[in-house]
């Protein structure tokens, strides 16, 4: 066990410590500092809003999501799996993917618009009270579904 003599026998290493600061406690500048100009800032470049959101919509599209977030995702009877069984009906009525009852793609308008405003109603009766993810998900299959029926 090392004593107290010991530790004080011991040559401990010097430390040199350095000020920086640019101000005295005052405020005053410090002796030998000097104040470099403020650059001037760059013009950035002003973003049309409508591209601003194109470029949110864009990375919210590339973006994965974890499962994990999701509520229920297990569940087969959780809402994203029911919003999915809506959404493809819809899909399958406007000719996006063949059927699943019959196989074979067929293209039906008046269906497709009947089960988009379905989603619609149920965006609408859903607002605010959805996990953020489900929001997320459930617009982003509202709004291909209805980019589906313009382009038909």
């Amino acid at each position: 066990m090392i004593g107290k003599e010991q530790l004080n026998n011991e040559e401990q290493p010097e430390v040199k410590v350095t000020d920086k600061r640019k101000f005295n406690v005052d405020g005053s500048l410090r002796e030998g500092v000097t104040i470099e100009a403020e650059k001037p800032k760059e013009e950035m470049p002003i973003i049309p809003p409508a591209e601003t959101e194109q470029t949110r919509a864009e990375e919210t599209e590339a973006q994965e999501f974890d499962d994990s977030d999701i509520p229920g995702v297990d569940d087969p009877a959780s809402f994203v799996n029911f919003l999915t069984t809506l959404a493809t009906q819809a899909a399958a009525a406007l000719g996006a993917m063949p059927h699943p009852a019959t196989g074979q793609r067929t293209l039906d308008l008046e269906t497709g618009k009947y089960w988009i405003d379905v989603l619609a109603m149920l965006k609408e009766k859903t607002r605010n009270n959805l996990h953020s993810k489900e929001a997320e998900i459930f617009d982003g299959m509202l709004s291909d579904l209805q980019m589906q029926y313009v382009q038909v």
